[in-house]
């Protein structure tokens, strides 16, 4: 029980930052690029953007791919899904599909 407390104050601790928050959001629409992404944090820089991405793919929420020149990022975990589906729901009605 202690380890999964602290698995989910891990996630907790990552989901608690307002970019990586709109980056998910971002990608809970679908598959997006880098560049995509950026529109969703246009107040951050490239580097500190890479940074958020790089820190949720480590804790495997997310996954990517090079697909030509680019690298895409998906969703990889489905329980992250359902919870910033229902953080949507909860706090942003309007947001929610």
């Amino acid at each position: 029980m202690e380890e999964q407390a602290k698995r989910i104050a891990e996630l907790l601790r990552l989901l608690a930052n307002e970019h990586r928050l709109l980056i998910l959001c971002a990608l809970m629409e679908g598959p997006r690029t880098v560049g995509e992404l950026h529109t969703f944090t246009p107040h951050i820089t490239a580097s500190a953007l890479s940074q958020h991405l790089s820190q949720l793919r480590t804790a495997g929420i997310l996954s990517s791919e090079k697909q030509g020149m680019n690298v895409v990022y998906t969703i990889r975990d489905e329980r992250v899904s359902a919870l910033i589906q229902a953080i949507k729901a909860q706090y942003c009605p309007d947001m929610a599909p």
